[in-house]
This record gives structure tokens, sequence and C-alpha cells, in this order.
């Protein structure tokens, strides 16, 4: 079967590899014929975009400063060891398209009919003018958002846009001003527009983790260094996934609605909150929390999720067919379940790689704090047993009224602590 064909493209795909491969051919002849025609000793001067990968020599390689972050002049007349970026762009995308057909042709079965094409897989890929299935994961630092953010990931033809924020530091967007550049992020990345993005993509070079938990783009990254902070390589790689997905610990929710009101967009909402307890209990293990506000102070947290709270009763009203609620406790205490509803919501097929993911990350303990490889059914709970009762109680009454919304019942003493269940059967939030 064509597999330009079936992910929505027809012959160019073909024909551009024919034509590139002719011109490739013809240029090493006429190269060729230049060296014996000049006799001379060439100087290669070093670039940052040749590390890693085999090496093509010619004359000029004439690429704007702003695609590739960085102006280096090269004198008329000198050969210069460089790689050829448009080409090896061109590479990537073709393997990749295959790599996307082959994937979900092999075991995913569309919602809707895909597979069976009646629907054509077009109609879900922007580099063709469609619109990808778009979820965003809301929480806060260290409430379960990276396990459901990998569980999307483990979807074929997935994108995951992996904590756009990073760079605004350990803090919580409430509002002006920063949510103004917040939301420009956010916007940009959902489109696979990277072009004003050279804060994010310049943070993201001395922090790959910004990269690394996307593993279908680091993949290329590792492969082809030289390509993977541009622009221009990113702005078309981004846009052969038929699904995107994003997860964010610095938004706080009500600031979504310009996401959710948004019909182009077309995207997904999903709250996720944990106890605060367990979350309190989480974040003193990490070294980047203490002496930041937002993070260490319960007071904050709690205050964070009464206003979530508020904003997710307008919205599971206003936009119940695009706004979901998931309680972490609940979602760990049965991850298959929990996975399967979530999909539903979102569209998705609940396919093989999916279940694998669950059988190797929800079973056992492994790796550090911030592994996904954990005992879902006992890690929510873990606080009962590491936090003292004098610690319990100061969270407790810092966040009483956040914990009788969210239906988290409180210790009584310490014997009481390591014994009960933290949670309500069910929260008082309802559409």
């Amino acid at each position: 079967m064509d597999i330009p064909a079936i992910y929505g493209w027809k012959d160019p795909w073909r024909r551009s590899r024919i034509g590139l491969l002719t011109l490739a051919f013809l240029s090493s002849l006429c190269f060729a014929s230049f060296l014996l025609s000049q006799r001379f000793v060439t100087t290669l001067p070093t670039s940052p975009y040749t590390i890693g990968r085999s090496i093509q020599v010619s004359f000029h390689l004439s690429i704007p400063s702003s695609s590739l972050a960085y102006n280096q002049s090269l004198p008329s007349n000198e050969l210069t060891e460089t790689v050829n970026i448009s080409q090896d762009i061109e590479d990537v995308l073709t393997l990749q398209k295959e790599k996307i057909v082959d994937d979900i042709l092999k075991s995913y079965n569309f919602p809707g009919g895909f597979k069976n094409q009646s629907r054509p897989l077009s109609d879900l890929v922007p580099a063709l003018g469609g619109q990808p299935l778009r979820s965003v994961i809301i929480a806060t630092w260290r409430s379960g958002s990276t396990f459901l953010g990998d569980i999307l990931n483990s979807v074929p033809g997935n994108f995951y846009h992996y904590e756009p924020l990073l760079d605004h530091g350990i803090v919580q967007v409430r509002g002006p001003p920063r949510s103004k550049e917040s939301l420009r992020y956010i916007r940009n990345l959902l489109n696979c527009n990277y072009t004003d993005m050279d804060k994010y993509l310049s943070y993201g070079q001395d922090h790959t983790w910004l990269f690394t938990h996307n593993n279908r783009l680091w993949e290329k990254c590792t492969e082809y260094p030289h390509l993977c902070w541009l622009p221009i390589f990113l702005n078309r790689f981004c846009s052969l996934f038929p699904f995107q997905s994003m997860k964010l610990v610095r938004l706080r929710l009500k600031l979504a609605e310009e996401l959710l009101a948004d019909e182009k967009l077309g995207v997904k909402v999903v709250l996720v909150v944990r106890d605060p307890r367990g979350t309190m209990q989480s974040r003193r293990h990490r070294d980047w929390c203490p002496g930041n506000p937002d993070c260490d102070d319960p007071t904050l947290l709690c205050a964070d999720l009464v206003a979530d709270y508020s904003a997710a009763h307008n919205f599971i009203k206003k936009y119940p067919k695009t706004f979901k609620i998931v309680r972490y406790e609940d979602f760990s205490l049965d991850p298959y379940k929990g996975t399967e509803d979530l999909f539903k919501f979102l569209g998705i097929n609940f396919g093989p790689e999916v279940k694998r993911f669950l059988d190797t990350h929800t079973k056992s303990n492994a790796g550090g704090v911030s592994s996904t490889f954990r005992n879902s059914k006992s890690a929510p709970f873990h606080w009962r047993m590491d936090l003292s009762f004098s610690e319990v109680q100061n969270i407790q009454r810092k966040c009483s009224s956040a914990m009788d919304l969210w239906g988290y019942t409180k210790a009584s003493n310490s014997s009481h602590q390591k014994l009960f269940n933290p949670i309500k059967n069910k929260f008082s939030l309802k559409p």
C-alpha cells in the first residue's frame, strides 16, 4: 500500500525524494569537476552544527541567522565545513511520516473510523491543514500530572509539549502580566509555531528535559543535534502529528478559559487535583522547592485549589464536552479504568501501547522521585507515613476549605493518620 497516500499525501513525497537525489548527484558531479580544476588545500573552520553528523563540503551555506540562532559569516570563495540543513530536515520528515503511518496502521483504531478510511487521516494532520486532537493537562507541582502526561504520550502519533513554562521559574501564573506571555507560549506550541519562541528555545538548550520527555522529538535531536532547536525544523516536525498533548503545572485554571473558548483551537482541558498533604510531602523531596513560596507554602497551594474549584465549577457547566476533572487518588487506585474514561473524553483509542505502558508503570516502584514507575495504589498515600502528625495538622489547618471542596478527609491524630482513608468516595462538583 502507498504510504504517502495512506497518510494523506500523494506522490510528491516520492517525487521530492527522487528530485533531491537527482539534484544531489548533479551537484556532486559539478563540485567534483570544480575541485579537479582548482587544486588547492581547503581550510575547514568548525561549526556547532557539525557535531555528530556526517559532513558535506560546500562553497557557501546561506541560511538566515534568525533560523539558525547564530550568525557566522562565511567569506566568499572559501570552502567551509558544514551540514546541509535543508536536506537533513527533509530526510527526517520523510522518515517520521512513514513511522507515524506505520505505528498508527499497525495497532491504532481511530474513534470515528480513520482506520477504515471513512475519514481521511489528513483531517488530523496540521501539515495538511487538518486539526489535531489537542489536550492540555493543568495541575500543580507533584500532583500526578507527569504520570498522566506520559500515559497520553504512549499513544502512537502523539507530540508531547512538556512543561512549556519551565523558563518562568518556580512561580504560579495567576494573571497579568505573566499570563500574557504564558498563553502566547501555549498557543504557539499547540499550533506548532516555534518561530517567535527564542526565549523558550534558548532555555531548552541548557535544560534539555524541556524536550527529553517528548521521546519522538528527542530521538531526532539525539541523531540530528544541529536541527533540534531550529524553528524551521520544529515547525514542520511538530505539524506531522495527529495528536498534540501538553501538561502545565504553572498556569492556574481560570486562565485556561481563553483556550476553551477558542473553537478553532479545539483543545480539551483536564484539571488534575491532589490531596494537598500528598502534594506537600512530595514537594519536600525536590531541591528546587524550598525557599520558593509558590511551592513550599501550603497556604498558597490551597488558595489555588480553592480558585481552581471556582473556575472548574464554571467550566464544567459552560464547557461540558471539553473540560474534565481528574482526582489523582481516584485515578491511581484504578489507572486502567481512569485511562479508559480519560481517553473516551479526549476521543483517543485505548490501544496496546497504552496498556503496555500501564502494565509496566503501575505495578512497582522504580527510579527516583521523578520516576513514573510507581505502585499506583500506594503512591498517593505515602504522606500518611512520611509526614508527622504535627506537619499534617499544619497543612490541614491552612487547607481546610480546599480539602472540603475537593473531598479530602482530615486525620484526627497520629494513629488515625496511618490507617484511615483520606478520600471521600466522591466530591460534590458535578456538571
